[in-house]
């Protein structure tokens, strides 16, 4: 993004240097909480080995601000599947604390990509512990459980589909072939110490297992009432509902076609290739823009429903 800064008069830098910080400070504050700067000492100022290197892929994609885009087209694409959405319904409370719930998810992702291997194992311990309790019937009479491995599976592939279709096409430096295959194999390490059986490891595997799923996933009522709330009733003030409504075109934009009729969600294409593609650039450089402010570290999306 071109710095304008540069060619400004210094009052109009002071100030758009004062707005840039405290947009970036209430972006993080509503992504990281109130333990936002505690927790982002302990992921990037501790000392010790990390599960990746620098130049992984996976910190490529999930330092993006794309991942604002691909962790709301997650939280769409998981809820098709009739047992992971009833364990949302059920025990996430997705409605009640939302806030709480994408800090406590960008923490995780946070803490495993660029974290010390310490506080990554210490996150995924609490996380299966956290899984143990969240058991129950479907309204269809099916019984489910979050430490089920097929649906740890469907959690992972759903979100790793998402952050690399969202960084493809939004990224600052989207990946060729071989990185993309490479962040793939990234996350699969991570799924393997959640307990997720046989992760893809290469795009072929992981387009291949998500099309495996697809004769379990439906609109249920309860998907389509959590879409509605994530695109239509989000918890913000009329300050945010334009560019939230911006970055949730953009990330219904990116939903397979297939998707659209179960979720009852829009499809119109020449928008999505035209208008919402622009508006979906823009935002991402936005929020690019404000997070990048000195002191300001670059937060995390929803996701893991």
């Amino acid at each position: 993004m071109v710095d304008l800064s540069a060619r400004l008069p210094d009052a109009v830098t002071d100030r758009l240097a004062t707005l840039r910080s405290r947009v970036g400070s209430a972006v993080f504050s509503r992504v990281a909480g109130d333990e936002g700067s505690g927790r982002r000492a302990r992921i990037l100022g501790a000392e010790g080995p990390r599960w990746f290197a620098e130049d992984a892929a996976i910190r490529t994609v999930h330092g993006d601000a794309s991942m604002f885009v691909g962790g709301l087209r997650a939280l769409l694409l998981q809820s098709l599947h009739p047992l992971a959405m009833a364990g949302v319904a059920g025990h996430s409370g997705f409605r009640g604390d939302p806030w709480g719930r994408l800090q406590r998810t960008s923490y995780f992702l946070a803490a495993t990509t660029f974290g010390p291997a310490e506080e990554a194992e210490r996150v995924i311990a609490r996380i299966k512990r956290a899984h143990v309790h969240v058991r129950g019937t479907a309204p269809d009479g099916r019984p489910y459980s979050a430490s089920d491995p097929h649906l740890l599976r469907w959690v992972h592939v759903a979100e790793i589909d998402s952050f690399l279709s969202a960084h493809d096409r939004y990224g600052s430096t989207p990946l060729d072939a071989a990185g993309r295959d490479a962040y793939v194999a990234d996350t699969a390490r991570v799924a393997r110490e959640l307990g997720v059986p046989d992760p893809p490891e290469s795009t072929a595997e992981l387009r291949a297992q998500l099309d495996g799923y697809r004769p379990e996933l439906a609109g249920t009522p309860a998907a389509r009432d959590a879409a509605r709330f994530l695109l239509w009733e989000p918890p913000l003030p009329l300050s945010a509902r334009v560019p939230y409504s911006v970055l949730a075109a953009a990330s219904v934009g990116l939903m397979p076609r297939w998707t659209r009729l179960p979720l009852r969600l829009p499809w119109l294409p020449v928008a999505e290739a035209t208008v919402v593609r622009a508006g979906g650039h823009a935002i991402t450089a936005g929020i690019r823009w404000v997070t990048s402010a000195p002191a300001q570290p670059p937060p995390m999306p929803p996701v893991h429903p």
